[in-house]
């Protein structure tokens, strides 16, 4: 009983949702996070935070990467905090080290990656047999 428990509020507090590569998926994708965060309660401040990392590590997925990519976002207790955990993966790099995205200005590229170190707590990448995951941490203080 107590391990159907523990599924089931793992469960609420998980939510798993595709990025189709389209243009549009990051505003679908974030409408849809904000919704979760409502629902889970989470406080306004780490819920804006939430946000805006969700909109970079899905744009890089988006825009780098080779589909499919997936968004898990989690919500739990730590040390009495609520932590928001947001993990993007991807089937890796879309091109070569050093190969130029056509279209893209170099004065609107590279921020992403910064304002995710600003804003998490903790946050790292993984790269596994299914491709790479970029994550981050947001505790509420």
């Amino acid at each position: 009983m107590a391990a159907q428990l523990n599924t089931l509020l793992r469960a609420a507090y998980e939510h798993v949702c595709p990025v189709p590569p389209v243009a549009g998926a990051v505003c679908a994708v974030r409408r849809r996070v904000r919704a979760v965060l409502a629902d889970w309660s989470v406080p306004a401040d780490i819920a804006e935070e939430a946000l805006l990392v969700v909109s970079e590590l899905v744009t890089n997925a988006v825009v780098h990467a080779r589909p499919p990519a997936v968004l898990r976002l989690s919500l739990a207790q730590a040390d009495g905090a609520p932590t928001v955990r947001i993990e993007v993966t991807d089937a890796g790099p879309a091109l070569a080290v050093g190969q130029a995205l056509l279209g893209i200005d170099p004065d609107e590229h590279g921020r992403g990656e910064a304002i995710v170190h600003a804003l998490a707590t903790r946050h790292g990448i993984r790269v596994h047999s299914g491709g790479v995951t970029r994550w981050a941490d947001l505790v509420a203080a």
